[in-house]
């Protein structure tokens, strides 16, 4: 039988623990790591995928043009949203796809509400005073009573929505997609922005959220946090609200380009983390296990 290859293209692979990677070598899998330590561009995934059966998924452009001029069999995206992968076009080539859906549910989930408290209190604020040795005192606000829209109301959404409202705060959620009469669902997402005291971004999909015309939309004083897609919040509207007040705090994990050493980097009311809702030891390692059996499933390798 011939050796089954496989590109891990997700950057940190195994960092957190070598269980992931030694359940590929007990199943004869033999796999090349990202080279650039980074999200691969397409052009770059393109000639790694040559003459590979599988690939393991992070973020990196899997579209038709790519399914087509690779030899895979197996795509499994090592995380929740499958928004970067042609699903119609694997489907037509005959490629398997799998997802974890549920793997970094709970590490997002407590990251968010750690970074809201964090904003709200402006933590990092006074922290960076400190350390140049400045006592400078902030008034905060209370977590309980705030009013927070969760744009996005899938596993994620929920997750942090309970963790919230057991901390006393207000929940509205606006997910086009979803039908749940039980949920605390909005429909005109201008409207829920206005009456908010802060968003989270937890939706999955490439689509442009927070663009001008929702951040006039908002009241002064909002904070704004995005743990789904760097093109969720348009950059330039968000400096622009925080530059006149309408934005107190905001968090951002995703960036357009990545690593980001942008503008926003120059904000301390701005709280940036490199991409790392997702790590934990725990989730790290239950969702490259979980993305490993999926991917040995589909190339039909035993384990």
């Amino acid at each position: 039988m011939t050796t089954p290859k496989i590109l891990i293209g997700t950057s940190s692979f195994s960092a957190t623990d070598p269980a992931p990677l030694n359940m590929l070598r007990e199943a004869g899998v033999a796999f090349t790591l990202n080279p650039l330590g980074r999200k691969l561009t397409k052009a770059e995934l393109l000639p790694l995928l040559q003459g590979m059966d599988g690939l393991i998924a992070g973020l990196e452009t899997v579209d038709r043009e790519v399914l087509e001029r690779s030899t895979l069999k197996v795509v499994s995206r090592c995380g929740s949203g499958m928004a970067n992968v042609d699903m119609s076009a694997a489907k037509e080539l005959g490629i398997a796809v799998y997802g974890v859906p549920d793997g970094p549910t709970l590490a997002v989930a407590e990251l968010t509400v750690g970074c809201l408290l964090t904003l709200i209190r402006q933590v990092t604020v006074m922290d960076r005073a400190l350390h140049r040795k400045a006592w400078d005192k902030r008034t905060g606000r209370q977590l309980q009573g705030m009013k927070i829209l969760i744009v996005g109301y899938g596993r994620i959404g929920r997750t942090t929505a309970r963790m919230l409202q057991g901390l006393g705060v207000e929940i509205l959620a606006f997910d086009p997609k979803l039908n749940d009469p039980e949920a605390p669902l909005v429909s005109d997402l201008w409207e829920a922005l206005s009456a908010c005291d802060g968003v989270i971004l937890h939706n999955s999909g490439e689509d442009e959220i927070l663009n001008h015309e929702a951040f006039g939309r908002m009241k002064k004083g909002m904070f704004v946090l995005n743990a789904s897609r760097g093109q969720a919040v348009n950059e330039g509207a968000l400096i622009a609200a925080l530059d006149c007040g309408t934005v107190a705090g905001a968090w951002l994990d995703t960036f357009v380009t990545e690593p980001y050493s942008g503008p926003l980097c120059g904000y301390e009311q701005v709280l940036l983390t490199p991409h790392v809702a997702s790590y934990t030891h725990e989730g790290r390692v239950r969702m490259e296990c979980e993305t490993v059996a999926n991917l040995l499933r589909g190339l039909r390798v035993g384990h």
